[in-house]
C-alpha cells in the first residue's frame, strides 16, 4: 500500500463518528455540537464537544488535518533533522471528563505525519490511558487486559505499557497522572499497510476497554466529598496538559485553534495547599497503590492464584 495521508484521514473521521456515536448513547442521547472549519492551505478542523451531559460534564473527540510549511519545536524534540520541512498531519484526540467522581477521565490520541523530504518520512504515534479518582482494581485490570489484546502481543503491550507510564507522569507531584494504558511515538513497523492496521486496531479498542467501565460505575452513589476530590485530581491533569504535554505544545506552536488545542482540559477543577488524604482512606489508597507505574496483568494473575488456594 502506497503511504497516503487520504487514507489515514479517512479511517480517523470515520473513528471520530463511531465515538461521538457511542459517547452520545451512554450519555442518554446528549448531542455533540461542533462545525467543520477549514484552516490554512486546504486542512481542516471538525471539534466535537459533549457540555453538561447527564453523565459526562464535557467530552471532546477533535479531528484535525493540518498542512505547514515547518514542524513545531514539540515534533522535532526527538527529530532535529525534520526540523525546518513542510509536513502534513491528522488526528483525532478524545478526552472524556465523566460527572460521577467513580467513573475515571479517559484520553485517546492518533497521529499520523508526513514531511516532505528528499525521501518522504512519515510516522504514526498516540495511545489511550485511563485516570480514575477511585481505586476499582477490576476495572484497571480490565483495562490493561484489553491495552494488551490490541497489541497483539505480550512483548508490544509491555513495551507500550512502559512508553506509557513515562511519558504521563508528573515529575513535579512524584505521581502518574493516572493507572496508564499504551503510549507510542515514531511508529513505522511492517511499513505502511501494518502499521496503519494496527493503529486503527488502538482506536477500535478504545471504547471497547472503556464502555464497561463506564456502564459499571456511571450510576454508582457519591457524595459532595468524593465530587471535591475529584476536583482536585482534575487539577493535576490540567497540570499535566498545560506544562508537560507535547500534543499542547504542539498545538499552540503550531498556531491551531485554541479552542480545540485547549479542549482536553476539564471543565472545573480545584486547586488546595498542600491536600493530603486522609491515611487509611480510598483516597490515600489510589495515591499509594494506583498511581506509580505497576504491572497490573501481572497482579492480577497472582490474585486468581491466591484465591484459588483458598
Amino acid at each position: 500500500m502506497t503511504v497516503s495521508i487520504v487514507t489515514v484521514r479517512e479511517k480517523f473521521l470515520c473513528l471520530q463518528d463511531e465515538i461521538v456515536s457511542a459517547l452520545s448513547i451512554l450519555d442518554d442521547e446528549t448531542h455533540f455540537h461542533g462545525k467543520d472549519l477549514e484552516t490554512s492551505g486546504g486542512g481542516l478542523s471538525r471539534p466535537r464537544v459533549l457540555s453538561d451531559g447527564k453523565h459526562i460534564e464535557k467530552a471532546a473527540v477533535q479531528f484535525t488535518h493540518s498542512l505547514g510549511q515547518s514542524l513545531p519545536p514539540a515534533a522535532t524534540e526527538r527529530n532535529p533533522s525534520l526540523e525546518g520541512l513542510p509536513f502534513q498531519a491528522t488526528a483525532i484526540s478524545v478526552i472524556v471528563h465523566p460527572r460521577n467522581p467513580h467513573v475515571p477521565t479517559t484520553h485517546m490520541n492518533l497521529r499520523f505525519f508526513l514531511i516532505e523530504a528528499e525521501v518522504p518520512v512519515w510516522y504514526f504515534g498516540g495511545g489511550f490511558d485511563l485516570t480514575p479518582y477511585y481505586p476499582y482494581r477490576e476495572d484497571v485490570v480490565q483495562w490493561h487486559q484489553n491495552a494488551r489484546s490490541a497489541c497483539g502481543s505480550d512483548e508490544r503491550y509491555q513495551n507500550l505499557k512502559k512508553q506509557c507510564d513515562d511519558y504521563f507522569f508528573l515529575p513535579h507531584r512524584g505521581e502518574s497522572r493516572g493507572v496508564g494504558g499504551l503510549f507510542f511515538d515514531d511508529w513505522t513497523e511492517e511499513g505502511f499497510e501494518s502499521s496503519c492496521t494496527f493503529v486503527s486496531g488502538i482506536g477500535d479498542a478504545f471504547l471497547l476497554g472503556y464502555k464497561p467501565i463506564f456502564l459499571r460505575r456511571m450510576n454508582t452513589n457519591w457524595n459532595d466529598d468524593e465530587e471535591h476530590w475529584m476536583l482536585l485530581r482534575r487539577g493535576r491533569y490540567a497540570e499535566f496538559n498545560l506544562a508537560i504535554d507535547r500534543g499542547t505544545r504542539y498545538g499552540m506552536q503550531s498556531g491551531r485553534r485554541i479552542e480545540s488545542v485547549l479542549a482536553s482540559l476539564p471543565p472545573r477543577a480545584v486547586w488546595m495547599y498542600d491536600h493530603q488524604p486522609e491515611p487509611g482512606s480510598r483516597e490515600a489508597e489510589l495515591i499509594l497503590d494506583y498511581l506509580q507505574p505497576r504491572d497490573w496483568l501481572e497482579t492480577s494473575a497472582k490474585s486468581k492464584d491466591i484465591d484459588s488456594v483458598f
